[in-house]
Order: structure tokens, then sequence, then C-alpha cells
């Protein structure tokens, strides 16, 4: 698959300002990815990504490479540069990792009022995609009810950590048949966990959280499996 467009990364020119970077050509690459724009299996083109944000082969190239480091690209070669296909094993591996950072925050959250604006916010986000009946825009918000969450630890480290993190699900997410079936219910289960936080009931938000990444790993796993195991389905 070779994406010739540029999921709008013109728009993202400004995100570099005067010190453009590879590590925030990265960050925007990242959040692309993560949004959908560029979906597993995807060719990314140098000439076209390069053109759109205004900079260098070389920088561009040193950003493809932070991001094969965080598995969310691939070199190949004499081909290019494709956004990964994941394994099965890779989805169990992810809600392994999302299960010791995302607890681990909500514990360490010390005394309330805990602020939790962010969240509400992308819980309202999400309901609103669900009115639309926008599946993506509701894995979307999904996504980031749980960055938004990762950010009450105050950690910038932690919150690069689950951006690659969230980032990698987000390749599980493109090639289920089904978004509605995946993420409807976590809408609900989104929301508990905003209101046990609210007032304050941080145990009984770790014990919802704990819950509910448990089941959604279940759940996106099997339909991942399923996904990946159909021959019509992507490769890469």
């Amino acid at each position: 698959m070779d994406v010739s467009g540029t999921g709008g990364l013109t728009d993202d020119r400004v995100l570099l300002g005067r010190t453009s970077t590879a590590e925030r050509v990265a960050d925007i690459l990242r959040t692309r990815i993560a949004e959908g724009y560029f979906p597993p299996g995807a060719r990314l083109s140098e000439e076209s990504i390069g053109g759109a944000l205004g900079v260098s082969r070389n920088t561009l190239r040193e950003a493809f490479r932070l991001l094969t480091h965080e598995r969310l690209l691939v070199h190949e070669l004499n081909r290019g540069v494709f956004v990964r296909v994941l394994a099965v094993g890779d989805v169990d591996d992810i809600y392994r990792t999302r299960r010791l950072v995302e607890c681990a925050v909500v514990r360490g959250l010390g005394q309330p009022p805990f602020a939790v604006e962010g969240l509400a916010a992308a819980v309202a986000e999400g309901e609103a995609a669900a009115r639309a009946d926008d599946w993506t825009g509701v894995s979307t918000a999904n996504i980031h009810f749980h960055r938004e969450l990762v950010a009450l630890a105050g950690s910038a480290r932690t919150d690069e950590l689950m951006r690659g993190v969230l980032a990698e699900l987000r390749l599980a997410f493109h090639v289920v048949d089904d978004p509605r079936a995946l993420h409807e219910p976590y809408l609900r289960r989104n929301r508990e966990i905003l209101d046990a936080l609210r007032v304050g009931e941080r145990a009984s938000a770790e014990r919802l959280l704990a819950r509910y990444l448990d089941d959604s790993r279940t759940r996106v796993a099997a339909a991942y499996a399923q996904a990946v195991d159909d021959p019509t389905g992507p490769t890469g």
C-alpha cells in the first residue's frame, strides 16, 4: 500500500517552528500514525512528506529512524519505509505495558482533588463521536483519554513512553473490521473511571482501570488475530 497523500501534514508545518528537528518531525508523524492518517502497511513517501513539512531528506530519514526504533515503522531494503503491521504477540505485550504504567499512575496520584479536566474533555469527545456514529473518532478519543490519564503523573518521560505505546496500539485498531463493537463498551467505562477520580476514589479508579485493561486486552487480541488471519487483510 502506497500512500500518495500526506495526511494533512502541510497544516502541521507550523508546529516545527524555526528550530526544526528530527524529533519534532517524528512527534508529528507519530501523532498522525496514532490518529490513523497512515495505516499499517502504508508506504511513507520521503518526497511527499518532506515537501509537506518543509524539511530536508536527512531530517526526515532521521525521524524515520527514530520511529523505526519505536517499532512504528519498518525499513524494507530497496522498497522503502512502511508503517508496521503488528504481530498478535505485540498486542499482548502492549497491554502488559499499559497495565503496568497506567495502573501505577493512578495508584501514585496522591491526595485528591485530581486534575481531571483533560480526562473529562476526552470522555466528552468520545461520547460526541459516538452520537455522530464516528467510531474512528471514538477510537481517537479513547487514545486521548489514556494519554490524559498518564499525564496525571506529571512525568515527561512517562508521557513520552505512552505516546509510543498508544500509537503502536492504534496500529492494531486500524485493521479491526468492526470498530463500533471494539470501542463502544469502553465509553461507559471511561466515564466510570473519570467519575471515580472526580470524587477522589483513587483505589476504585485503579480497580476499574485494571479490569478495563484486562477485558480490552482479551477483546483486542482476539479481534486482531481474526483480522490478520483473514487472507484479505493487510500484509507488511
